[in-house]
């Protein structure tokens, strides 16, 4: 039996080891080497497969927790520069020319009611995201473990990104129209098209460079969270205070040694 599981410990490296080859390709987790990625001693001696992808799920979800918690109010994305949602690069030219013009508040309306929405969409992201850290396997924990700072939730986002931007858009939608993000977009455009000092330049712009506004706020709204979600684990990797589980300590624990 012991024989058996030593050969079964010995697939299960090296499928990880094959699958961190693969992420290291499409540009997630560790830098490619010339090494075969090997898990250390410390997670095959001390950690069942249960252990550490559960370990793994308790730490996404409790970044997904603190990025709620710190993007999900007012001025959680207005405030914070590191993940502020700023004007579509389509319109930068139509806000400079608003803003040449003396309608900074026109401009600056359209930013605020943005980010106001990314804020009020947040909150419902928690499900969603918890849904989506289900399906975590052994052999995505294994690569995660001894990846990056970042590789749980950059392999998260890699997996799951287009599931999460469906099931986002909604939520977005809902909020963009409760902060007024649709005819705040409309007066800018208005004033773009208008037969004013914006002329011709307006008009086409109205014409050629249109923006899904929901679509925009819900991919920033996503790079914020996803962004926050890095953050955490990285402390969590990092300090041993931030594993506030057991199960945190033991799993992160063996891989710092």
């Amino acid at each position: 039996m012991k024989t058996l599981f030593r050969v079964i410990i010995i697939l299960l490296v090296s499928l990880g080891a094959a699958h961190a080859g693969l992420l290291d390709s499409l540009g997630f987790g560790k830098k490619a080497t010339n090494e075969t990625t090997a898990l250390p001693s410390a997670l095959t001696s001390s950690l069942s497969q249960d252990q550490m992808v559960q370990g793994l799920k308790e730490a996404l979800g409790k970044g997904v927790q603190q990025a709620v918690s710190r993007l999900g109010h007012d001025g959680g994305f207005l405030t914070n520069l590191n993940v502020r949602i700023p004007m579509p690069e389509k319109l930068r030219t139509v806000e400079k020319t608003l803003r040449t013009l003396g309608q900074d508040k026109l401009a600056d309306d359209f930013v605020n009611t943005m980010n106001h929405a990314a804020e009020q969409a947040v909150p419902e992201a928690a499900g969603v995201f918890g849904d989506a850290i289900k399906g975590m396997s052994i052999e995505d924990a294994k690569t995660m473990l001894t990846g990056t700072n970042n590789a749980a939730t950059q392999y998260f986002r890699r997996t799951t990104e287009t599931n999460l931007f469906e099931r986002f858009l909604p939520i977005v939608k809902k909020a963009t129209d409760q902060t007024g993000v649709t005819s705040a977009y409309k007066r800018v455009m208005e004033k773009a098209g208008a037969g004013n000092a914006l002329g011709s330049f307006g008009r086409s712009v109205l014409g050629s460079e249109s923006v899904d506004v929901d679509a925009y706020v819900t991919n920033r709204a996503l790079d914020g969270l996803f962004k926050m979600v890095a953050e955490e684990e990285k402390r969590i990797r990092e300090n041993p205070i931030a594993r506030t589980s057991d199960l945190l300590q033991k799993v992160f624990g063996a891989v710092s040694k």
